[in-house]
């Protein structure tokens, strides 16, 4: 009896095994294989434990025991595949039921409670008359998975589905307005949470709000920074961590908060910076554990959200720094066993880089483990007000290996990080821009439809504009407002129908004005 426990124990163990939690640490964190070597090898480890099981004698426990981890494992085996097969096919013309059942799904997921999926098992149990003895641990073991399959990060669920340009421009209106603050809006967010969907607003009126966007009215409004409030971002590390809606803001108050929204209260603050914070991002790796911050004392820091410890200081910049941005995801699986991405340096973040902008004129790349200087993209003759990388994900032209960006210069360019040179200028702003970001829409029959290839971009000239990416000659649209256009995010919004059976989602532009108004167009 003791050597069928302690090889029954091997079986509850298996989240404990180095190749399991390597492939659990890359999904739940989703940075996605490139291919399916990892999960054919974790398959490979389930059938070894099925033949331990058999040469134990205990048939009976072996299909309620092994069971989960199969079909965890087979579903995402076939993610996977899918994502691979999906980058054969031209993804311009996406299946329309596909894409309506994504934002249900997740709110369906994140609707389960632990006690919830605790009783389902059981009452499994019972229908089954499974008498499952002395192994206590496998409703919980079950919750686990669960509840890892329901956290899986919702951006992934949308990363792949592109829309048609032509179609939003022909179409686009002004949908929605919000008008609680009372002074330029320098900030916004965009994230589902509790099965919701809210927009988050950072004012130079030192308020944050957050804003229903289905009821269009203000859920929350924080007012405990002594300055203009200059970026906020949501945290996904503490939605996924503790189940927690917390929103982080900077101010030139020189401090960093971070805001419980269901509890209305300020949960911690950084503030090692000693002048003004300008710009903040969530890391893509580890969860969005690590924050980095751009100051105007001309330094980044980077920032352990889980332990509010400051970890690394960036210095190279000769004015206040404005933005920053980091790298996305990358795979870090590699047949080469001489690769140790991520598992190597203070935070598990080796490979990847953070950009950052001034007002000395330069956009500067990092290392984010050793805190080198990489590159130094000069061209801008005015502040560097926004910088993006470009994403994999959305399989854009250069993908992440590009940084697009918007000055007080009036223009916007795109750089190569490879070649450390600037590939494109956009020209025809006649104002500062603001902000830039990268989109999801693609031109309808263009010749290279497997990639994204439009960007977008705020300024004060009052206009919202839209760029092919792979010409500087041609602006495909622009969004003409009342007032200077200070701040811009994308978001998803479910498609008005008269049909109930129609749950299709569209692209919008979420954007902040000078005078306090935040408009939804789309």
């Amino acid at each position: 009896m003791f050597v069928k426990r302690l090889q029954l124990s091997i079986i509850f163990d298996i989240p404990k095994n180095e190749l399991f939690r390597q492939l659990m640490k890359q999904w739940y964190y989703d940075e996605v294989p490139k291919n399916s070597v990892l999960m054919l090898d974790t398959f490979r480890l389930l059938s070894r434990l099925l033949n331990a099981l058999c040469d134990i004698m205990i048939m009976p426990y072996i299909m309620i025991m092994i069971m989960p981890h199969i079909i965890i494992m087979c579903g995402l085996l076939l993610f996977n595949i899918l994502r691979e097969k999906k980058a054969e096919r031209m993804p311009t013309l996406r299946n329309k039921n596909k894409m309506s059942m994504q934002l249900p799904l997740v709110s369906f997921f994140e609707s389960f409670k632990e006690e919830e999926i605790q009783k389902i098992i059981q009452h499994w149990i019972r229908i089954l008359n499974v008498k499952l003895g002395w192994i206590q641990n496998f409703d919980k073991l079950v919750v686990k998975y669960v509840k890892f399959i329901c956290l899986f990060d919702n951006k992934y669920l949308f990363a792949n589905n592109f829309f048609t340009f032509d179609e939003f421009h022909s179409s686009s209106k002004l949908l929605k307005a919000f008008k609680q603050h009372t002074d330029r809006v320098n900030s916004l967010d965009c994230f589902i949470f509790d099965n919701r969907q809210f927009i988050c607003s950072g004012s130079s009126d030192r308020t944050v709000c957050v804003w229903n966007i289905e009821t269009n009215k203000q859920v929350q409004l924080f007012n405990g920074h002594l300055d203009y409030v200059t970026c906020v971002k949501f945290s996904q590390y503490y939605c996924y961590n503790n189940r927690r809606g917390i929103i982080c803001s900077s101010s030139l108050d020189n401090t960093i908060r971070f805001w419980d929204i269901k509890h209305t209260q300020e949960l911690q603050a950084f503030n090692k910076h000693t002048a003004g914070v300008c710009g903040i991002e969530f890391s893509s790796f580890n969860g969005g554990r690590y924050l980095c911050s751009g100051s105007r004392d001309k330094t980044i820091r980077l920032w352990d959200v889980e332990t509010s410890n400051s970890l690394h200081v960036f210095n190279g910049h000769k004015n206040d720094v404005l933005c920053v941005a980091i790298s996305p995801l990358q795979s870090n699986i590699n047949n080469n066993n001489n690769n140790k991405s991520n598992s190597i340096g203070v935070i598990g973040g080796n490979g990847y880089t953070a950009c950052s902008g001034s007002s000395d004129k330069t956009i500067r790349i990092w290392d984010i483990e050793t805190t080198k200087q990489l590159n130094v993209f000069k061209g801008h003759i005015g502040f560097v007000n926004s910088v993006k990388y470009g994403s994999s994900e959305l399989e854009m032209i250069g993908g992440s290996n590009t940084i697009l960006s918007g000055s007080n210069d009036r223009s916007v360019r795109l750089w190569d990080i490879r070649s450390s040179k600037q590939i494109q200028l956009f020209n025809g702003h006649t104002s500062a821009v603001n902000a830039v970001e990268y989109s999801q829409f693609v031109i309808k029959n263009s010749t290279a439809e497997a990639n994204s290839n439009v960007i977008c971009s705020a300024s004060s000239d009052y206009t919202i504009r839209f760029w092919d990416i792979r010409s500087s000659k041609i602006e495909l649209y622009s969004i003409k407002r009342s007032q200077e256009i200070t701040s811009l995010k994308f978001l998803q919004l479910k498609k008005k129908s008269k049909s109930n059976d129609d749950f299709g989602y569209c692209i919008n532009i979420c954007y902040g004005s000078m005078r306090g108004i935040i408009g939804v167009w789309g």
